[in-house]
This record gives C-alpha cells, sequence and structure tokens, in this order.
C-alpha cells in the first residue's frame, strides 16, 4: 500500500498541476501558474528520490517495485493491466524527467513572465511530464504506448503554442503528423511481439524470449524490432523522421529544453534499452539501429555547421546526439545508450535554457550574426554555457567525455559496429566541437554585434539558478560511469556507479578481450581531434573571421546544399507530400463526387420519384377513391368473364 501510495503521488502530481491550471488557463498570474506547477514537479521529483533509495536497498537481483491497480484490458485470453514498475532502467528516467523537468519548470517562471497565457502553459508542461513518467514507468508495451502518444500530443500543444503564428501552428502540426507515420510502425511491432510471445508485459516478454538470436531478416523477433524502431525514429528524430524537429523550435524555449532534454525525443531510445532482450535476439535489427545511429549522428551535424539560428544549431545537435545514442544501443552497449541520455540531459537542457537566456536578454533575437560580445554581458549564463560546450565536445572531465567516447569505443569492438561505424562517430564528433565552437565564438566571444536599440541583461534568478544547476552536473554528471581504465588512475579508486546500477537490468554482450592501449589511444585520438577542431574554429571566427566566410564561398555549392539543411523538406513536399495531396484530390474529385456521390443521387432521386408516384394515390379525395373502386370491379369482372 505505501508503494502504491508513492506511486500515485509520483504520476498524479503533475496531473493536478495540469489540471489546476488547466481549469484557470485564462489567468494570467504567472506567478502563481508557475509555482504550482513547478511545485508539482518538484514533488514527483522527491518522491522519485525516495523510491529509487528503497529500490537500492533491496538486493540486486530483486530491485523491481511493481503496482498494479487494475485490469484494464482483458479481450479472450489477451490481459494487460493498469500496472507500473520500477527497476534500475525506469528509476534512471524517472530522476532525469523529473529532475531535469524540475528546473525547466522554474526556470520557465521568469522565461513566461509576460506571456499572455501562462497557466495555459503550465498546464501542458505538467501534462507533458504526466505523460513521460507514464511511458517510461508502464509495465507492459500497452501503458508505454499510452504515454507514447501523450507526449506527441503534448509536443503538438507546446509547440504551436504560440498558434497566432501560422509558421508556428504548422511546426506543430509537423511535429504530430510526423510522429503519427513513426507510430504506426510501433503498433504494428507491438501487434507482432503479442502475436509471437502472446504478451506485451515487459518481465514476461524477457522470460519467454529464446536462448539463441534469430538469422536473417523476416523472423517474427527482427520483424517486430524493426517496426518498434521506425516508431522511435519519429519519436527520438532519427533519419528518416528527424524533420519535425528543427521546426520544433517554434514553441517557447523552455519547451524546447524540455523535448530535447528530458521528455519526448529520449523516449526511443529508453524503449529499446527497456526492450534490451528482445532486441540482442535480432542482430540484423540491432545493426539497422546502429547504422541509422551513426549516419544521423554525422547527417545531423553537418547541418549544424552551416545554421545561424541559435536554437536551430541546437536542434540539429540534439538530433546528432540521439543518433551516438542509438549507435550505443545498436552495438549493444545498453547501459552506455543511456548513460549518454543522462548527460545529454544535462547539457542539452542547459544549452537551450542558456539559449533561452540569450534570447530574453536581447528581446527575442535568435540570429547568431546579431549577437556576439555577450561574455561580458551575461556572465553568468556565459560560464555555465562554457560547460556545457565543453561538455558536449567531449573533453575530459566533463560529462559527454565519458558517455561519448564509452559508446565510441564499444562501436569500435563490437561485432556490430567495427571501424567503419565508429570512423562515422568520430567525424560526428569533430563537426560537433567546429559548430559548437562556431555557436560560442559568434553568440558570446568577439565583437558585439548586438543593435544598439538592445541593452543585453542577466537573467533574474529564477532563470540564472537553473543553469548553475545544470552547469555543474553537466562537468560531474560523467564521473558517475567512467570507464574501469581511468577510474584505476583515481586515488579512492571510485565505483562504476551508473553501469553497476544498471546491467542487472538490461541485456549484457560478451565483449571482446581487448587491450587498454588501444581503448587509450582511441580516446586520445579523439579528445586530440576535437581539441585541434576547436583551435581551429576559434581562430576561423575570432582571430580571422574573414576566414569563415572565405570557408563558405570556396565550398560554393556544397555550403548552399548544407545551409539548405540537403534540401530533404523540399524532396518530402515535392516528392510524397505534395503527390499525396493531389492524389487525394483526384480520388475526392472523381471517386467520392463523380461516381458515389452520383450514385447516391441517383438512389435519392429514385426514391423519391417513387415516393412521388404512391403519394399520388393518397390525396385525400373522395372522389377519387370512389374512382379507383369503379376501375378496381370493373377490372375484376372483366377478368372473370374473360377466364
Amino acid at each position: 500500500m505505501p508503494n502504491c501510495a508513492l506511486f500515485l503521488i509520483l504520476l498524479c502530481a503533475p496531473l493536478v498541476g495540469a489540471i489546476f491550471n488547466g481549469v484557470r488557463f485564462r489567468s494570467h498570474n504567472a506567478r502563481l501558474a508557475g509555482a504550482v506547477a513547478s511545485g508539482a514537479v518538484v514533488v514527483s521529483f522527491l518522491t522519485a528520490c525516495f523510491l529509487v533509495m528503497k529500490l537500492a536497498a533491496l538486493p540486486v537481483d530483486a530491485r523491481a517495485i511493481t503496482v498494479e491497480f487494475y485490469n484494464w484490458i482483458t479481450v479472450g485470453g489477451f490481459h494487460a493491466k493498469a500496472g507500473f514498475v520500477l527497476d534500475p532502467i525506469s528509476a534512471v528516467m524517472i530522476l532525469i524527467i523529473t529532475g531535469v523537468g524540475s528546473l525547466i519548470h522554474i526556470f520557465s517562471i521568469g522565461y513566461m513572465a509576460h506571456d499572455e497565457r501562462p497557466s495555459k502553459y503550465f498546464a501542458y508542461l505538467n501534462f507533458f511530464i504526466f505523460n513521460m513518467l507514464l511511458l517510461v514507468l508502464g509495465e507492459n508495451l500497452l501503458v508505454m504506448f499510452v504515454g507514447w502518444e501523450g507526449v506527441g500530443l503534448c509536443s503538438y500543444l507546446l509547440i504551436g503554442f504560440w498558434f497566432e503564428d501560422q509558421e508556428k501552428a504548422s511546426a506543430g502540426m509537423k511535429a504530430f503528423i510526423t510522429n503519427r507515420i513513426g507510430d504506426a510502425g510501433f503498433l504494428l511491432g507491438i501487434f507482432l511481439l503479442y502475436v509471437t510471445f502472446g504478451t506485451v508485459n515487459f518481465a514476461e516478454l524477457n522470460q519467454l524470449v529464446p536462448a539463441a538470436a534469430e538469422v536473417g531478416w523476416l523472423g517474427p523477433i527482427t520483424l517486430s524490432c524493426l517496426f518498434l524502431f521506425i516508431g522511435a525514429t519519429g519519436k527520438s528524430a532519427q533519419i528518416p523522421l528527424y524533420v519535425w524537429l528543427p521546426d520544433a523550435m517554434a514553441g517557447p524555449t523552455p519547451v524546447s529544453a524540455l523535448i530535447h532534454a528530458a521528455t519526448m525525443v529520449t523516449a526511443g531510445v529508453y524503449m529499446i534499452v527497456r526492450l534490451s532482450h528482445v532486441f540482442i535476439l535480432a542482430p540484423n535489427a540491432m545493426l539497422v539501429v546502429a547504422a541509422v545511429g551513426a549516419v544521423t549522428a554525422l547527417f545531423a551535424a553537418t547541418m549544424g555547421l552551416t545554421q545561424w539560428d541559435i536554437k536551430k544549431v541546437l536542434a540539429y545537435s540534439t538530433i546528432s546526439q540521439l543518433g551516438y545514442m542509438f549507435l550505443g544501443v545498436g552495438v549493444g552497449a545498453f547501459s552506455s545508450g543511456l548513460f549518454h541520455v543522462m548527460t545529454h540531459a544535462f547539457f542539452k537542457a542547459l544549452m537551450f535554457l542558456g539559449a533561452g537566456s540569450v534570447i530574453h536578454a536581447l528581446d527575442g533575437e535568435q540570429d547568431m550574426r546579431k549577437m556576439g560580445g555577450l561574455a561580458k554581458k551575461l556572465p553568468i549564463t556565459h560560464l555555465t554555457f562554457l560547460c556545457v560546450y565543453l561538455a558536449i565536445i567531449g573533453l575530459p572531465p566533463f560529462a559527454g567525455f565519458f558517455s561519448k567516447d564509452e559508446i565510441l569505443w564499444y562501436t569500435y569492438i563490437s561485432p556490430h559496429g567495427g571501424f567503419v561505424l565508429w570512423l562515422i562517430g568520430l567525424i560526428g564528433a569533430v563537426f560537433t566541437a567546429f559548430y559548437m565552437t562556431r555557436l560560442m565564438a559568434l553568440t558570446f566571444w568577439g565583437k558585439s554585434r548586438v543593435a544598439s536599440s538592445v541593452h543585453p541583461h542577466e537573467s533574474p534568478a529564477s532563470m540564472a539558478i537553473p543553469l548553475i544547476v545544470l552547469g555543474v552536473a553537466s562537468v560531474v554528471g560523467g564521473w558517475l560511469g567512467m570507464p574501469e581504465s581511468i577510474r584505476g588512475l583515481l586515488p579512492l579508486h571510485a565505483p562504476d556507479v551508473f553501469h553497476n546500477w544498471l546491467n542487472p537490468a538490461v541485456a549484457l554482450v560478451k565483449w571482446p578481450e581487448v587491450s587498454p592501449v588501444l581503448e587509450w589511444s582511441l580516446m586520445g585520438i579523439s579528445v586530440a581531434l576535437v581539441g585541434a577542431t576547436v583551435v581551429f574554429a576559434y581562430y576561423a571566427y575570432i582571430k580571422e573571421p574573414e576566414l569563415s566566410a572565405k570557408m563558405a564561398k570556396d565550398l560554393g555549392p556544397v555550403y548552399e546544399v548544407v545551409a539548405n539543411k540537403y534540401y530533404v523538406d523540399e524532396l518530402y513536399f515535392g516528392r510524397v507530400i505534395n503527390p499525396l495531396v493531389d492524389l487525394a484530390k483526384g480520388l475526392w474529385a472523381y471517386i467520392d463526387v463523380n461516381f458515389i456521390d452520383n450514385i447516391t443521387y441517383f438512389l435519392s432521386d429514385w426514391v423519391e420519384s417513387a415516393g412521388g408516384g404512391l403519394r399520388a394515390l393518397q390525396t385525400g379525395s373522395l372522389q377519387q377513391y370512389a374512382l379507383y373502386l369503379v376501375l378496381g370491379v370493373v377490372v375484376i369482372i372483366f377478368t372473370i368473364v374473360v377466364i
């Protein structure tokens, strides 16, 4: 019973906050709305901390707290309960969701102080947290799917929050429709898993999976995993369904932080980690996951090189970092993939909130060409952004170094990865170092290009404090999962807290024995290339700014193609969307209007005509009825006489 109550607090606190602000959605009191919403998520975070401590006190092989509220669906032999489970995997996720989510809520109080609909905004934000908790705590695929669809709905509401602007409203619709495409594949994966194993419960699936891996591409497990991964490409913005995420910048900046760092886009990675015992039996599907992740990491990083909107750069950065997560889980390093989810949540939340602080200081300006020299004007924002900059490019001892380089290491030695995927990931890391140095140079360093009418100012405490907390987490967060090669050099020989916590709950791969020299060599190559790239980018944008312009000019059409995002949106509209719209219009005009409508009109006219003929017999005139009677008698007599 206590566990049940705690789960109710964890799940219902954000829901209660959403209802409270939703009922009073016309209110302009941003402080009250923000306080209620932030308090609800903080309560969830404290509850999550307490539950995780209870979970940690259990024996390693019994770390699961399950709460089943009622039988949700019972049809024939199919049973699905409205149940929730807290285990090491979901424990990591709820701490990320509620912890980072709390800071984003608090930041929003200052950021949305002058908005016309703050209560509505905070209601949506709380509902987002509720659905993400539902997604990660569900004990079966159907409960997960409810949360899966819930976060999709919330993303639509929040991305298009300023719906008076047609472009922003369209961005919300684009996110919603793109995710529906992926969700169709996700549903097919659920159906196929049920047909194969007779259950959608995670614990039962882990017990029923066969011991031997499946060979070939058409086996039920492989097809199930591929369909599920289609859903993940939509929710977590991977090729080919990544196109919605850059446009998602249309929403308020804290929304971008919540979507990119703590909620929606991590759902696909979480799903694969949750079903790791199933995915590990489909090596071909794993290869697809790893390959798509690696290509996406590099592809998105190239687009980040040419963007001028500060939020668009961070959006492509998210797509790229998600690619690394899928590369990790695709090669079988499930705990490493989730480790990067955690570290990325810290530094990407801070990046978007830091960008929000810059935009707030510049009265809404997002073009980096109109920034520069802000380090002195925004010292807190600059210092905290500097921490996440060093974290995402992967320099030690910042968080991103430990998680990203670990993924590259396992990619190199994995049978699902190898040199090619490692090289793609390494090039992506180099590009990441370049575009992030470019962002820092254009925004905070060098000469100021801020308009004379704008007076930059540091953000208020409600916005600055979350930046500081996330800045600290971006520095030390990676220390929870240091590799053995580094931990062995420390005086206290710190334990590998993160992987020791997670490994009992995920499928484990038997990694080949490799010399530590190789591991150190790969880390050295990565750090050296990243360091050299930072120096080069700093020189190109600060010391010799004309060099960056010359590089863009020399690249010519290549630069234009990348700057226009490879014309993928245009390709989709020209080859997919518009033909489908034209087909739909043709079907409507020729099938619906000319065929179906004409048939219904003909039948209705015939019935009306027949009714009109019968109506002539029902005039109510006694003389006419008498005439009909006489005629009837004459016909009868004539018939009798003739016969």
